[in-house]
């Protein structure tokens, strides 16, 4: 749990690697054909696709958005948008992971290197530029969402509930 007295960035940065670690936790003890289940038909949904996604997000909002860098996506395509969404027989937990992590520790990386006030060198749809509270912020709705629907696939699978 994150300090319940922190200062603005070491709590937003604190509820963050709370719920990214919170996803992990969702995903331990269970093997690839658990993790690709879609255990809530018919939605395709499953907990390494909820991983691959989080990976596209860490990338989409801290390389492409924050810093501006010129990134493709990591499972997504245009005949296929929700290619990290789908997942195969032939993905796995430990590529899907390391991919993940990897994403994590570029988007610290970037984050460290900007101040909350600091403006995206992208801009929204609306034309406006994000600053990295915004990020953060964006970034702990969207993990704690799909953590909820961590829980739900977790529990459809083997029972296990928890935070």
């Amino acid at each position: 749990m994150p300090s319940i007295t922190a200062g603005e960035r070491e709590m937003l940065e604190g509820w963050l690697e709370y719920h990214r670690a919170t996803l992990a936790v969702k995903c331990e003890g269970l093997d690839d054909t658990r993790l690709r289940t879609a255990s809530a038909p018919p939605s395709d949904l499953s907990l390494l696709g909820l991983v691959r996604h989080m990976a596209e997000v860490e990338r989409g909002w801290f390389r492409r958005t924050l810093a501006g860098e010129e990134t493709t996506r990591i499972y997504s395509t245009k005949e296929d948008p929700d290619g990290d969404i789908h997942v195969t027989e032939s993905d796995t937990w430990q590529d899907a992971y390391a991919t993940w992590q990897e994403e994590i520790e570029r988007a610290r990386a970037i984050a460290a290197a900007h101040g909350l006030d600091d403006l995206s060198a992208r801009k929204s749809r609306r034309g406006e530029r994000f600053n990295l509270r915004w990020i953060y912020t964006h970034m702990i709705e969207e993990y704690a969402r799909h953590n909820g629907h961590a829980d739900l696939l977790r529990e459809r699978i083997d029972g296990a509930t928890g935070d």
